[in-house]
């Protein structure tokens, strides 16, 4: 007898490609959540609360699935780095984050739509940023746009010229998805990959 159907809440390609490496069956759908953080929500709980918000979201239109939802915020000294949206914000961004070191914390839920059973996880990933001359970040974001992208960085392409150093469990984390931890939560769910 077949599992429950595997639905990803994100239209993203990146972390599609990423869960596609399981092997297993799934299908996408556009969570079409507002991932403005909450006044005075500290950036780890914005990660978790959007990604579970991002999961709940698609549950209504696939009510016996498993839903993966996903969500990232950078943060460095208190201060939110989110998609910047333009060229502008992107280009502060990155002139804040060069030269330091700045946690991408991914917040990971897995929702078991017909129970209503909730498994969340946090991952943290400490970027450290190479000190970079106004004239590398113009560079690169003319040739990358990372316009989508938490704190302006998509490490999957060109932004891994930016980074000195990668610390974190999960190396998959800092594209959006942290497959370990899925793995973790789909075999408590009785799916694995293996």
């Amino acid at each position: 007898m077949p599992g429950p159907t595997l639905i990803l809440a994100s239209t993203s390609p990146f972390r599609r490609q990423l869960l596609s490496r399981l092997g297993l069956p799934f299908e996408t759908a556009d969570p079409a959540v507002d991932e403005t953080p909450l006044p005075g929500e500290a950036p780890e709980a914005s990660a978790m609360r959007l990604s579970e918000a991002k999961a709940r979201a698609v549950a209504t239109a696939f009510p016996d699935a498993l839903i993966i939802g996903s969500d990232q915020v950078a943060c460095l000294d208190g201060q939110v780095f989110g998609k910047p949206g333009n060229h502008e914000n992107a280009m502060r961004q990155l002139q804040t984050m060069r030269g330091r070191r700045v946690n991408f914390f991914t917040g990971l839920c897995l929702l078991d739509a017909k129970s209503g059973r909730v498994h969340l996880r946090g991952v943290p990933t400490l970027v450290t940023f190479r000190d970079l001359s106004d004239d590398e970040i113009e560079n690169y974001l003319r040739k990358e746009q990372p316009y989508n992208c938490a704190g302006s960085a998509k490490s999957e392409g060109l932004g891994i010229a930016l980074i000195a150093r990668i610390d974190g469990g999960d190396p998959n984390a800092l594209i959006g998805l942290p497959l370990i931890a899925l793995c973790d939560l789909l075999r408590i769910e009785n799916i694995s990959a293996l």
